[in-house]
């Protein structure tokens, strides 16, 4: 995220879109690193939601060790990945130099930017608001093509009466909305 003039330090925004609903879930940072990634892999955890099958992330150090060493490969050392396998689910790492697969979460952060420099936030807490508030947008009102015309939320719904072997545990709410 763009750093402001009267800031001291940027903050960072993670993001992750699940490609069967497309439902975003996101947070700030003040860091980038080894311990900031696996603390929102288990924010993620937390939400009620399908359960997470194959990730997929890209090559950012706060991900991966993968190009640290003569192997070009991830050492199974680095924070996140010791979570994931903690969890016993394989992550996954994008090919180098080919954002495009990741283009869902290209997208969303091109709108996320766009957003920010047209608005001047007061503080932090009014920056998570807004924040706040567009990911709620992006997960409930609006409706997807590639869904079907239906909501991310809607999506949600439909996969738990569908297959309910897919989400964590028995949740009368599957899409975490207090309706």
């Amino acid at each position: 995220m763009p750093q402001r003039a009267d800031e001291t330090a940027r903050w960072h925004l993670f993001v992750t879109i699940g490609r069967a609903t497309r439902r975003a879930f996101l947070r700030i940072y003040n860091d980038r690193n080894e311990v900031s990634s696996p603390d929102f892999l288990r924010r993620l955890k937390a939400v009620p939601s399908m359960k997470i099958v194959k990730p997929l992330t890209d090559n950012g150090s706060q991900f991966t060790d993968r190009f640290t060493g003569k192997a070009k490969k991830p050492s199974g050392y680095h924070g996140f990945d010791r979570e994931w396998i903690l969890l016993g689910i394989e992550h996954r790492l994008l090919e180098p130099r080919q954002p495009q697969t990741d283009g869902m979460v290209e997208r969303f952060n091109g709108r996320i930017r766009k957003v920010l420099t047209l608005t001047r936030f007061r503080s932090r807490e009014s920056l998570l608001i807004r924040l706040e508030r567009y990911e709620n947008l992006y997960n409930d009102p609006l409706r997807r093509h590639a869904l079907g015309h239906r909501t991310p939320l809607q999506a949600i719904r439909t996969w738990h009466t569908v297959r309910s072997e897919l989400f964590n545990g028995k949740r009368k709410n599957p899409a975490g909305l207090a309706t």
